[in-house]
């Protein structure tokens, strides 16, 4: 006699099985958590001054490198790195100063609709307070001043936004969320002013064909749209006009990743094809999989451009990484890393 309850139990944990393993990442190599943001820099100890003493960053390891695998990993030939983690709240950065090489500055004329635009989103509990800091460091401003997001843009309504350069013209952005916007973890400020990264923004061309790469291949999943535009979104970004398509994406863990495609007055120049890692313009986001070889051969497979030679294989700090940096369709890097236990 068949024990149909037993069977529903098998039935039910094959299914729990095969739910883990794809939300893991293990059949495609999908990503499961996106980790540090890196920023390229011109000089490491004046850019840790700033991140320290201006917005709260702590420094929790400082590494150089050299050899090989890091010249295939980073395509750069003779390359010596220093690579400093940096933490704020529960979000990483990573600094990296190219000892060996001087890479180009970042435009003058850069502007927000640019497609080589990055950003990183702090979160801050007040942003008058924020901002005063700020001002006390006479940092460069991108917006004209601390913006608050009008009622009638519902998804993002009461939310407050800046813009700002750090000492290298890289873009930053301070973000408040009200009660009811963002994670819920942003009301818990415990005193601080600064609280963590809520995401990194990057312009792309066109929403659909980058969906296609983060979500589709990569397995980022989409949270949320909004379309902002008004005089409060100008003078955030600083682009006369500005009518813009926001779209959210979050892997299971890690800040997310937000797509910012100018609807007005349309993306500006491209990202230069030319760019290579110690170029201060280049920021490259860590993104972590449990298979880097299958993501790295179907990347391979759909005709995506890599910064690394080759998938390869580090060995840093008593940790073996297989590791690749990839590009996704408008320019902007992404180093997709599997830990190997």
């Amino acid at each position: 006699m068949i024990n149909y309850n037993s069977m529903k139990q098998v039935l039910k944990s094959l299914l729990v099985s095969f739910s883990f393993l794809i939300f893991s990442g293990n059949i495609h190599g999908q990503v499961n958590k996106v980790d540090a943001i890196g920023i390229t820099v011109k000089d490491m100890n004046r850019s840790l001054k700033f991140y320290q003493e201006v917005l709260g960053f702590k420094k929790i390891s400082d590494n150089e490198y050299s050899g090989a695998e890091f010249e295939k990993l980073e395509g750069i030939f003779g390359l010596n790195i220093r690579v400093v983690r940096m933490q704020l709240g529960e979000e990483f950065i990573e600094l990296t100063d190219y000892l060996t090489a001087g890479g180009r500055s970042i435009p003058e004329d850069q502007k927000a609709n640019d497609l080589s635009f990055q950003h990183i989103a702090i979160v801050v509990s007040d942003m008058d307070k924020a901002f005063q800091q700020l001002k006390k460091f006479n940092v460069e401003y991108v917006s004209t001043e601390p913006q608050t997001l009008p009622v009638t843009n519902v998804a993002a309504a009461g939310i407050k936004a800046f813009y700002f350069h750090d000492v290298d013209d890289h873009n930053l952005e301070l973000i408040y969320f009200p009660k009811g916007k963002g994670n819920p973890k942003w009301q818990a400020s415990s005193g601080k002013i600064f609280l963590g990264i809520d995401h990194t923004a990057i312009g792309v061309s066109s929403t659909e064909s980058s969906q296609k790469f983060y979500e589709d291949i990569l397995g980022i999943e989409r949270k949320g749209d909004s379309w902002n535009f008004g005089t409060e979104q100008e003078h955030l970004n600083n682009v006369e006009g500005a009518s813009l398509h926001i779209t959210g994406f979050r892997a299971a863990a890690g800040p997310g990743v937000e797509f910012l495609q100018y609807l007005k007055p349309g993306p500006g120049k491209k990202y230069p094809p030319d760019t290579r890692a110690d170029d201060i313009w280049y920021w490259q986001t860590t993104l972590f999989t449990a298979d880097a070889e299958a993501l790295y051969n179907k990347l391979k497979n759909s005709g995506y451009t890599f910064t690394s030679k080759e998938l390869v294989h580090t060995h840093t700090n008593g940790i073996h990484s297989k590791s690749f940096i990839v590009k996704d369709p408008d320019g902007h890097a992404l180093l997709i890393k599997e830990l190997v236990r």
